[in-house]
């Protein structure tokens, strides 16, 4: 039985230390009143706060699958902090990020995941080609792998790319039953030869008590601001359905993978 529990510390933003450069988000690097330092996602970014609710529920289900991801906590940022900041671009994104928003610890000394370098055995490539067609994330390619080695062992990180389905959510009903066809392209794909056992054991551990207790720590002021729901609480069932919905026809994007990873024998 999984006793999984998600929970969400809340740290104050104290200091900015550097931006990371990679696509148009501009995470950075900050300190936070914890003394720890965190990767953080701001919701003035382009994508806004639908990536912050892929980042957490993606990172939470992963860590409850017992794959391992750096802690997630809600990081609240002050009005005053973008004042001093002489980077208009990044005084901008200060601004449109008062409030909360999602950052991720920092792995000190982490390296880039390197497929041609680090061995991964075929149990855990199979982990986590699974989750990721669950959550159709896109963003799990030889070109950027989002996954560390920190301590020799492999860490997931960045899943704001998947559930895209809900940047319209047109159609997110049938969505939830269809192929994860962007599988071709995952770093670990050839490697991920134990799907069906995967998709087994992974079915007994993300229920819907589970999808819905970490749905349910999403801010309602990451739920509101456009016309698709009414309430904040409509979102979270919809996020819900659509998982459980998902996880029921597993067997149609497991296939889709395995007919992806014949391709490249």
């Amino acid at each position: 039985m999984n006793n999984f529990k998600p929970e969400l510390r809340t740290v104050n933003v104290i200091r900015y230390v550097t931006p990371l450069r990679e696509g148009g988000s501009l995470p950075a690097i900050a300190e936070a009143d914890d003394g720890f330092l965190y990767v953080l996602k701001f919701r003035g970014a382009g994508q806004g706060t639908k990536a912050l609710v892929a980042e957490l529920i993606g990172g939470e289900l992963a860590r409850a699958c017992g794959l391992k991801m750096p802690e997630i906590v809600f990081a609240n940022l002050d009005e005053a902090f973008g004042r001093t900041e002489p980077d208009e671009e990044i005084q901008d994104l200060l601004k449109a990020s008062v409030g909360l928003n999602l950052a991720v610890h920092f792995l000190s000394g982490a390296i880039t995941f390197d497929a041609g370098v680090f061995n991964i055995d075929a149990k855990l490539a199979s982990q986590i080609v699974w989750l990721d067609c669950l959550l159709t994330n896109v963003d799990r390619t030889p070109r950027n792998t989002n996954m560390l080695v920190w301590h020799k062992e492999l860490w997931l990180i960045d899943h704001g790319a998947a559930l895209y389905f809900h940047h319209s959510w047109n159609n997110w009903i049938e969505a939830a039953k269809k192929p994860f066809l962007q599988v071709k392209d995952h770093v670990l794909l050839s490697k991920a030869t134990l799907l069906d056992e995967v998709d087994t054991e992974f079915k007994t551990i993300i229920t819907e008590e589970l999808i819905r207790s970490i749905v349910d720590i999403i801010p309602d002021e990451w739920l509101t601001g456009e016309s698709s729901f009414e309430t904040p609480d409509q979102y979270r069932d919809a996020y819900t359905q659509f998982l459980t919905t998902r996880i029921a026809h597993s067997d149609i994007f497991v296939k889709e993978a395995q007919n992806a990873a014949e391709t490249l024998i």
